[in-house]
């Protein structure tokens, strides 16, 4: 079911989407790795399963979903995990370490929801928490032509929308800190969101257009 399900997200996507997709050579071998990525728009959870078709991915999404039959199923079949954003979800965690552990690749939008504004958000400290406690690699992954807007509109003029995908190096993070963790793990997000901002458009940066990190990182890259 899961590769019937893959099919029709791919080829939905390819009927109302010219995407191209960049950095295929900055994923590790072999799975057990986090794609960290921004969230512009619905499409853009759909997009992993069609970039990353052969790898074992899974998805936390938001336990509101969960609520709808259809999303439920999808959910079941496609691998997801039904997470509460607002409350600390150990079951949800302990889930996530397992299926790392047994190799399975995590995809996560560190800002928890999509943009309202078409622009980054400030990123939540979560995926930064267990990166740095587990020692996971990250590869920051920017998408870009997603926005609801683009995509509703496009679709009222039968045009296929443009859309992006980048992968950027992967990294990883300090350990767990012992002291200040709060402050480190703020730095750890802001690392993570500004890796993938350097990847985006310049309107889509958002909350982190200025951030000192991501002008090093634009510095790097002159």
């Amino acid at each position: 079911m899961k590769k019937f399900i893959v099919f029709l997200i791919r080829f939905i996507i390819n009927l109302i989407a010219k995407v191209e997709a960049r950095g295929y050579e900055n994923l590790p071998g072999k799975g057990g790795f986090v794609i960290a990525v921004n969230h512009l728009g619905f499409l853009d959870a759909p997009m992993a399963y069609y970039a990353l078709n052969d790898w074992n991915l899974f998805i936390p999404v938001a336990e509101k979903w969960e609520e709808i039959p259809i999303l439920r199923w999808l959910g079941k079949h496609l691998n997801a995990i039904f997470i509460d954003r607002f409350n600390p979800d150990l079951k949800a965690m302990r889930e996530m370490i397992k299926r790392m552990e047994d190799g399975q690749t995590l995809v996560i939008a560190p800002e928890g929801t999509r943009a309202r504004d078409e622009k980054m958000a400030q990123g939540k400290p979560g995926v930064a928490y267990l990166a740095s406690k587990m020692g996971w690699v990250i590869v920051p992954v920017a998408i870009s032509g997603t926005e609801d807007r683009l995509i509703i509109r496009n679709l009222k003029r039968l045009k296929r929308s443009k859309i992006n995908l980048t992968a950027g190096k992967s990294f990883t993070l300090p350990s767990f800190p012992t002291e200040d963790r709060e402050e480190k793990l703020q730095q750890y997000t802001d690392e993570i969101m500004c890796r993938i901002a350097v990847l985006l458009p310049e309107h889509n940066r958002g909350y982190y257009a200025d951030h000192p990190r991501l002008k090093e990182l634009l510095a790097e890259k002159e």
